[in-house]
């Protein structure tokens, strides 16, 4: 019987690309994306000190790791802390926050930016 292709991400040797700012930092570290999976993405991502306008182009799932995250969704916040898990449909506006915050997140479709004309 054949294994399956299971792929170990070792926290040390992720690496996290800038985006976003200033003011303050985001960061990012795409880990699961299209060359991996036909049907979802996943990542870890930090905030500090920032705010990040976007609207999502896919469903995604946001778990808070580290900190204090923030998800500004019209006149509504949402304050997260570590164990809180975010549900955000697709073609949601809104603005990613955090202090020394660390979330992991996952979407569907992974496929997203050619879907959109963005690849």
């Amino acid at each position: 019987m054949s294994r399956p292709n299971v792929i170990h991400y070792r926290k040390s040797d992720m690496s996290f690309a800038p985006y976003g700012g200033p003011p303050g930092t985001a960061t990012i570290a795409r880990l699961v994306g299209p060359d991996v999976s036909r049907s979802m993405g996943a990542g870890i991502a930090t905030f500090d000190g920032c705010s990040i306008a976007w609207t999502v182009l896919y469903d995604e799932l946001i778990v808070v790791l580290e900190g204090a995250f923030r998800l500004v969704v019209g006149d509504a916040t949402f304050n997260c802390a570590p164990g809180d898990v975010l549900w955000v449909p697709e073609n949601t506006p809104l603005k990613y926050e955090g202090d020394k915050a660390q979330v992991f997140y996952a979407l569907s479709p992974v496929d997203w930016r050619q879907k959109h004309g963005l690849a």
